[in-house]
């Protein structure tokens, strides 16, 4: 059993924490071998845990550094394991460190612990712990699978923020253009009733369509929280999301931003894999996991196809142009001096700086692109208005 506790230490500081024994009493006891006065002692039970809720994947990164930083520190694995057991640690996590050293002392190795947990775990982190078990280096396996989630994270990250500041700015406009269909043009709207003729096309236009949504404003505003909604349902479709992604792969400068942010995470994983004493056809097979882009996975697939019947990596890399040449040749150079691990970082880090060039360069795009575009729907109804308005009152300029 599992209590949660609040207790006094020797210099009169409370300290909280969780607690594992078998009954209220033994917990109590294990308080004061550690010199603590127990304030509160309370079990938790696995409906608490529900409505803690499922910890957020910052929350497991922290929690697999520290496990990566006691392993490092030599502290044995099943004592890092019970240490994050009895952490202050999302409830969910602890639980789960809890239910991995249990199994650990019945023998279960730490990479089907994992694997059998609860827990969120990128793909990659079961396969480097279970690779670090067999070369005996489970620290430095975890350590590089925290410093990829950290970089997964990273990316995306950047890719939210850089779509932030957009996003707000379309967002700004089309509520301003439909503010002004709404509520400033219908004002104007008895012009057409008074007179008709006369009246330039784009002002009856502008007018017209005013009226519109004057009258229709209920369904728009429906029809657009419909459309939203419906969006947001399809992106979580991971066949229409692939298709979308697809799409955008082969637009003239996002498709190669997108193009490049895929190969440096598939560079990245296969150097971490291949670092880790991974087989090669094994690392081919679980970092092609990690694409999104359906094209660039189906080339990599024939790139494993081709490996598989012993072509080098490099040849079938370029065979199925899964690459750029500065790829290509580093991958190449990386065969022949025995150095393809490093290789493989070595250009996850070029395309990942590459991809933040574009990125920017994206961003210097769309934003004055969006600006444009708002500002002159706006014109344009602003100039309508002010055609009717002196169409009217026969105003020559």
């Amino acid at each position: 059993m599992r209590y949660q506790y609040q207790a006094l230490d020797t210099q009169g500081q409370e300290v909280s924490g969780i607690i594992e024994a078998k009954t209220e009493r033994e917990a109590t006891r294990q308080l004061q071998k550690r010199e603590l006065t127990p304030l509160v002692l309370k079990q938790t039970t696995t409906s608490q845990r529900g409505k803690a809720g499922k910890p957020k994947q910052r929350d497991v990164l922290v929690a697999f550094h520290e496990l990566a930083t006691l392993l490092e520190s030599e502290v044995s694995l099943i004592d890092t394991v019970e240490s994050l057991a009895e952490s202050s640690h999302h409830p969910f996590i602890t639980q789960t460190f809890s239910d991995v050293a249990a199994k650990l002392r019945q023998g279960t190795s730490f990479s089907k612990a994992l694997q059998e947990s609860e827990l969120s775990l990128p793909w990659y982190v079961i396969q480097l712990a279970e690779a670090g078990e067999l070369t005996g280096k489970i620290a430095e396996a975890l350590r590089a699978g925290v410093e990829q989630m950290e970089y997964d994270a990273r990316i995306k990250s950047e890719m939210r923020n850089a779509m932030f500041y957009p996003a707000i700015l379309i967002f700004s406009g089309i509520t301003a253009v439909l503010l002004i269909f709404i509520v400033v043009v219908p004002r104007f709207a008895n012009i057409l009733k008074n007179r008709e003729e006369g009246i330039p096309w784009l002002a009856k236009a502008v007018l017209n369509t005013g009226m519109f949504f004057n009258h229709y404003y209920e369904w728009i505003i429906g029809g657009i929280v419909l459309l939203v909604i419906a969006l947001s349902y399809a992106l979580t479709q991971a066949r229409l999301l692939n298709k979308l992604k697809d799409f955008s792969a082969k637009l003239p400068l996002i498709g190669v931003w997108l193009m490049e942010s895929e190969t440096a995470r598939w560079a990245s994983m296969m150097g971490t894999l291949l670092d880790n004493r991974v087989p090669l056809l094994r690392s081919l097979e679980l970092s092609s996991q990690g694409i999104q882009l359906p094209s660039l996975f189906a080339r990599l697939t024939q790139v494993n196809k081709s490996v598989k019947a012993g072509t080098h990596l490099s040849q079938a890399l370029q065979d199925n142009d899964a690459l750029t040449p500065t790829g290509h040749n580093l991958i190449r150079a990386g065969e022949k001096a025995g150095q393809l691990p490093r290789m493989l970082r070595s250009l996850a880090r070029l395309l990942e700086e590459s991809g933040r060039v574009r990125m920017k360069r994206f961003l210097l795009l769309i934003e004055p692109l969006a600006i444009v575009i708002i500002g002159s729907v706006i014109g344009v109804i602003i100039t309508g208005i002010i055609l009717a308005i002196t169409s009217v009152n026969k105003i020559n300029f």
